[in-house]
């Protein structure tokens, strides 16, 4: 059931860019975990199996700000594994009860500390004293985790789009989506733009997402991909998320609320080429609103 994810076009959001200029996103909540992070963290509990690191009796341990870690917990139920997960205690309320409800042991780590950076560190610590008891994926510097994308997101998003695609646009957390993503369809057609984004700042609410600057890198990121490196609001991407749901209908998640913001960025400086020239932009919105409804930006600025 992992892959295989809709492409939408957002149809509304088109009326504000230059005619000509196709939106289009990975709907990847359709992902039976809900979110874009099914394709990594499956693929690096197979890849695990296969070497020999896990083995029946073993504990997966990672660290995650949620959503790799309901991957995990959903592929090691599936599996027969025990999961454990460093886990920022900031979470979303929705993710913690989705990972216990899953059977995983929870680590909750202080936020102030870099966020998932802080939940790393743990992760690293825990597994440094006890490595035969644990498989440590380590998402963030796992080959595995781009080359799932290299494998199914990019080929389906050239399929999908019948290899008309111009742009692709993607934020960076693990940067696996980014990189693994970014790296097939450059093999595909090298005149693609890559457009990676980040948050704007350190102290940020885009869950998932990392301000690279101020961030422990992951091994796995490669700056030298991205063609552009956006920066974006975390109050912007509420903005969009709010409107996704009620100008398009899509519940999605604060991340791809961010995506849309890019996205959208990437468009309306189109209409400043000379000669304005035709566009297929797709981007990735990696998870849906599910976890967010406890949040208050849904109703920002109404009244009671």
């Amino acid at each position: 059931m992992i892959g295989r994810t809709p492409l939408v076009r957002l149809h509304r959001f088109e009326r504000e860019v230059p005619e000509g200029i196709e939106l289009w996103a990975k709907a990847e909540w359709q992902n039976p975990g809900g979110s874009v992070k099914d394709r990594a963290a499956a693929r690096m509990i197979l890849e695990g199996e296969a070497s020999g690191k896990l083995t029946p009796g073993r504990t997966i341990l990672d660290a995650t700000s949620g959503n790799t870690g309901i991957a995990y917990a959903m592929v090691g139920a599936a599996r027969g594994y025990a999961v454990k997960l460093c886990l920022p205690a900031n979470a979303s309320p929705e993710r913690k009860l989705m990972l216990r409800a899953l059977g995983a042991e929870l680590v909750l780590t202080n936020p102030l500390e870099g966020g998932t950076d802080g939940a790393i560190r743990e992760a690293r610590r825990m597994y440094a004293e006890d490595p035969d008891k644990y498989f440590y994926p380590d998402q963030y510097n796992n080959d595995a985790n781009w080359r799932a994308h290299y494998d199914t997101t990019g080929p389906e998003i050239i399929e999908q789009t019948s290899g008309r695609l111009t742009h692709f646009v993607a934020g960076l957390g693990t940067s696996g989506t980014f990189v693994g993503t970014g790296r097939r369809l450059r093999k595909f057609n090298a005149a693609i733009r890559l457009i990676s984004f980040q948050p704007e700042g350190p102290f940020h609410g885009l869950e998932g997402l990392k301000h690279m600057e101020s961030a422990i890198v992951p091994g796995i990121y490669d700056p030298t991909l991205a063609d552009e490196d956006l920066r974006i609001s975390t109050e912007r991407a509420h903005e969009m998320v709010r409107r996704l749901a009620r100008e398009e209908g899509l519940l999605a998640g604060i991340s791809s609320g961010a995506a849309l913001a890019a996205t959208l960025d990437v468009a309306r400086r189109l209409e400043r080429s000379v000669p304005a020239v035709p566009a297929v932009i797709v981007t990735i919105f990696p998870d849906g609103a599910e976890k967010y409804l406890s949040d208050s930006f849904w109703t920002a600025g109404e009244n009671d």
